[in-house]
């Protein structure tokens, strides 16, 4: 099951992706994580304001394309002019969304349902009220010559997971194929970068559409002197084999929504992030150079590609962005409990779509499409070295 993403760049945008991209992103991790100041737009916004309601979101890692509608959101003064003064947290390895949130020190999370529904599942009273990557992105990746070409052929194999949560669609994945992940295959702690696989270290090795398996195309094969291939590689792409499993969602305490007062603060910060993904859909190369500004320690290529791929996770959006859907949800949560990972069904509590659809609603009226039913992917060139 090979991925097609190999493409032609109208712009030939180069890409770069150091050698030392775990330390670098650590290190960047490690540098504070907050977006704290104003742009000059935020604070324009902000005048028309009474009174402005602070709010916190901790993201899954560090400043990138992946959650580039939050800081293009924050950037364009979309939060001010819902008077919110929103503080971006960056998470890491040590920094767990799901946790941050419980543990009352944000307002908002952005993770993945599987991790989030555990989460809940030991007692965290966490609700995805919006909804905003709508396909999966997750891969595992062999050597062209490996063998490996569906999940079944991982038995016996060594096999890269990063952890801290992201083996958890992988396990479910393997397990329902027959591979039991604690028998049948070594599981090996995997970097987040494809250094293992590059170094024949895994069989497999874990991968994102938008990050790693770029990672791989941006890396010269030393027995060519050229860029490695898409034919290079065999790729097992788990959305294709059945087991798409949503991914990047928004979540808030479900005690903290009780209040009216705090479910109308989320009507408006999702409002604004979604009007973030937009800009960031109609805008690619101004919604990369925001990101480059949030302090991203990876060169304008390669977010360029990660912004496309991850464009592509959100639009279209058939029910309007951020809009759960339900066949999606029922999906995930059987794929997590046919693999051991949740226990029982979530609650019909766990999420909710009223507050997204009165965001829906109210951009709607402003003109704002929430669709984006036209959306076209752009075309992007990787190339070795450029930033």
């Amino acid at each position: 099951m090979a991925l097609h993403l190999r493409r032609t760049s109208r712009r030939n945008r180069p890409i770069t992706i150091a050698a030392t991209l775990t330390a670098v992103l650590l290190a960047a991790s490690a540098c504070g994580g907050m977006s704290d100041g104003p742009s000059e737009s935020a604070a324009e916004a902000a005048k028309n304001c009474e009174t402005t309601t602070k709010v916190r979101v901790v993201l899954q890692w560090v400043a990138q394309a992946q959650f580039a509608g939050y800081y293009a959101a924050k950037e364009k003064g979309y939060y001010a002019e819902e008077c919110l003064d929103v503080t971006i947290q960056e998470g890491g390895v040590n920094i767990v969304p799901q946790q941050v949130l419980s543990a009352g020190n944000a307002e908002f999370a952005v993770s993945h349902v599987t991790k989030t529904m555990v989460t809940r599942e030991q007692g965290a009273d966490l609700v995805n009220i919006g909804q905003v990557f709508q396909r999966g992105a997750y891969l595992q990746v062999a050597w062209a010559d490996s063998g490996i070409k569906e999940l079944t052929d991982l038995k016996g194999k060594k096999v890269g997971s990063w952890g801290y949560g992201n083996e958890l669609v992988l396990f479910a994945a393997m397990k329902d194929a027959g591979v039991d992940p604690t028998k049948d295959a070594e599981i090996i702690q995997q970097p987040f970068d494809m250094s293992l696989l590059l170094r024949k270290e895994v069989d497999a090795a874990q991968a994102k559409t938008y990050n790693e398996y770029a990672q791989l195309l941006e890396t010269k094969n030393p027995d060519t002197g050229q860029l490695y291939q898409p034919s290079d590689f065999s790729v097992i792409n788990l959305q294709d084999a059945g087991y798409t499993s949503l991914e990047d969602g928004v979540y808030a305490r479900g005690d903290w929504l009780n209040e009216q007062v705090n479910q109308d603060t989320a009507v408006k910060f999702l409002k604004a992030s979604y009007r973030g993904w937009g800009f960031c859909r109609d805008e690619l190369d101004g919604c990369v150079d925001i990101v480059l500004n949030a302090g991203s320690a990876l060169g304008k290529g390669h977010q360029t590609w990660m912004l496309n791929e991850i464009n592509k996770l959100i639009w279209p959006a058939a029910n309007g962005v951020g809009m759960m859907d339900q066949a999606a949800w029922d999906q995930t949560i059987k794929i997590a409990m046919g693999g051991g990972v949740l226990k029982g069904v979530p609650d019909s509590d766990a999420f909710r779509t009223d507050l997204s659809k009165r965001a829906n609603d109210e951009l709607g009226a402003d003109g704002f499409d929430a669709n984006g039913n036209s959306y076209t992917p752009e075309t992007v060139t990787i190339t070795e070295g450029g930033s």
